[in-house]
């Protein structure tokens, strides 16, 4: 059996790095062109990798549910393809909706854990994971 641990903390976002500052107005950006006709639930993401490249991923829902894509997994799936054997140092998550207010981030799915658990593993590198949300 493997035990999982998520060690946590939060922190104000006028504390982050000038990179971090960067990726999150990276994934906030993407975002908003997020395909989410059917949740109205807009989510971006900006992978770091070792190489310093920054790739960016959007959810791309589709009526016929489930065959739409999480934003994390398709920024995974990029960088797994244009940048094999690279370590994912980070990913940056933000998510919202013009049609609710979040008073929280939002966490990546079961669906997404489980891909970035695997990530962690081929890599053999833990992936830092950063959720924000922006006041819209």
């Amino acid at each position: 059996m493997k035990e999982i641990v998520i060690k946590y903390k939060e922190q104000e976002c006028k504390l982050a790095t000038n990179e971090d500052k960067k990726l999150m107005k990276s994934a906030y950006s993407i975002a908003n062109s997020a395909y989410s006709p059917y949740s109205k639930f807009n989510v971006g993401v900006a992978l770091l990798l070792a190489n310093n490249k920054v790739v960016l991923g959007k959810n791309q829902e589709n009526a016929s549910f489930p065959c739409g894509i999480c934003a994390e997994r398709v920024a995974l799936g990029t960088a797994a393809t244009n940048y094999p054997n690279v370590i994912i140092k980070k990913i940056v998550i933000t998510a919202f909706s013009n049609d609710f207010k979040m008073k929280n981030p939002v966490g990546p799915c079961g669906l997404c854990r489980q891909v970035l658990l695997e990530h962690e593993a081929t890599q053999n590198h833990n992936i830092e994971i950063l959720l924000f949300n922006k006041k819209k």
